[in-house]
């Protein structure tokens, strides 16, 4: 037999210092791999009603930011869904990953701000960081850790999901703080999101157990909202008619190819101050060369640059936001995927659409508490699991 003469990883000791952990029986066979640098994130394709069978499972859908923890014996580094190093912006949950004691280990998640009835706060997170483009660190906020990509050596990508959560589930095995597990549902999807909306979740997400870890949009996750909230461009502003120097609303645009598409306006959500910080970053970006063909005295063009998450009701008949609200700035950095108008389902639901007349609308009188943990509010969300 020839002998190798390079380690299979980058550094040798990373074998030594495996944890003192049974392993997955199911999996004995599994060579060490080298871990990789980076590994581009499975994204939920979104649906408008949950998957059957027994195949799917579910998850409460987190509104945060996308997240990779790598773990090495010499150190741990935090990277968004565009591949940037954010280590420094979470110090509480890379401290926790620190003390999980791994040797190797790449897990996947959503780090957010949770609010005083455990629900996942976008706009808290982004204060907690100082906003778009802020230098602030979160220290407040919570991994919901969902998949395990890489372990002790082992690339866990080819594996199916029911695999890969046995050995989260193992991995992290109760942990609370700043690293926890996103806790795994089976039980009917329909039932689920119906609690979830009348929860004031954001929706859920549903998994086929037995498909391995896909990078991209491939169907094998799926989201399922409440309240639809996505990522649109900022192609400009309309100029406030009350306020001097202000904005009325913000013009929006989603991907159309290499295109952009208007999906209209958003003149809520944002308050007298988030209105002048917005025009101060627009007023920058000033171009006389609309990218969406708009004609109105009132209107300032800018370059798209800027990424607002917009939470929306639906789609009006002539494809713009129906009820549109502004939740906030997307930073560049954390590449968050503009809108695709080429995925706009034919019609999407609201809030009250899974809970029309149907009598799961009603969470179960035992889970009606003023405050809660994120995994009490789970239990709200499915009280006979």
């Amino acid at each position: 037999m020839r002998r190798r003469t390079k380690p299979l990883l980058q550094n040798e000791q990373l074998l030594k210092l495996k944890p003192a952990r049974p392993r997955d029986p199911a999996q004995p066979h599994l060579p060490f791999d080298p871990m990789p640098e980076r590994i581009e994130p499975c994204l939920a394709l979104l649906k408008t009603v949950p998957p059957k069978g027994q195949d799917w499972a579910f998850e409460v859908k987190w509104d945060g930011y996308r997240l990779a923890i790598h773990i090495k014996p010499k150190g741990v580094r935090i990277i968004t869904r565009g591949g940037h190093d954010w280590t420094h912006r979470f110090p509480a949950i890379a401290a926790a990953a620190r003390k999980l004691g791994a040797g190797t280990a790449i897990l996947d998640g959503e780090a957010v701000v949770l609010d005083k009835d455990g629900r996942s706060d976008f706009g808290a997170l982004q204060r907690s960081l100082g906003g778009r483009g802020g230098k602030r660190s979160s220290t407040e906020s919570v991994f919901f850790a969902f998949d395990l990509l890489y372990f002790d050596g082992h690339d866990l990508t080819r594996t199916e999901l029911s695999v890969r959560r046995h050995l989260l589930d193992g991995f992290l095995d109760g942990a609370t703080g700043a690293i926890q597990v996103s806790e795994e549902i089976h039980g009917d999807g329909a039932a689920l999101l119906a609690n979830a909306c009348s929860l004031g979740l954001e929706g859920i997400v549903a998994k086929h157990r037995d498909q391995p870890y896909r990078s991209g949009r491939s169907g094998d996750w799926l989201k399922i909202k409440c309240v639809q909230s996505e990522s649109f461009m900022v192609v400009g502003y309309e100029q406030s008619a009350v306020a001097r120097g202000g904005i009325g609303s913000l013009l929006l645009a989603g991907r159309k190819g290499h295109d952009w598409e208007y999906v209209g306006s958003v003149g809520t959500g944002f308050n007298t101050k988030d209105a002048e910080e917005l025009r101060a970053k627009l007023d920058k970006l000033k171009t006389k060369r609309p990218t969406v063909p708009l004609k109105g005295k009132d209107l300032v063009f800018a370059q798209p640059t800027l990424i607002a998450e917009i939470e929306f009701r639906g789609w009006t008949h002539d494809g713009n936001l129906r009820h549109a609200s502004y939740k906030g700035l997307r930073e560049i950095q954390d590449n968050a995927a503009v809108f695709n108008m080429n995925e706009k389902p034919p019609r999407l639901t609201g809030r009250s659409a899974p809970l029309a007349g149907s009598a799961l609308s009603e969470p179960d009188d035992r889970a009606l508490q003023s405050s809660c943990s994120a995994k009490q509010l789970l239990k709200r969300v499915m009280p006979d699991r």
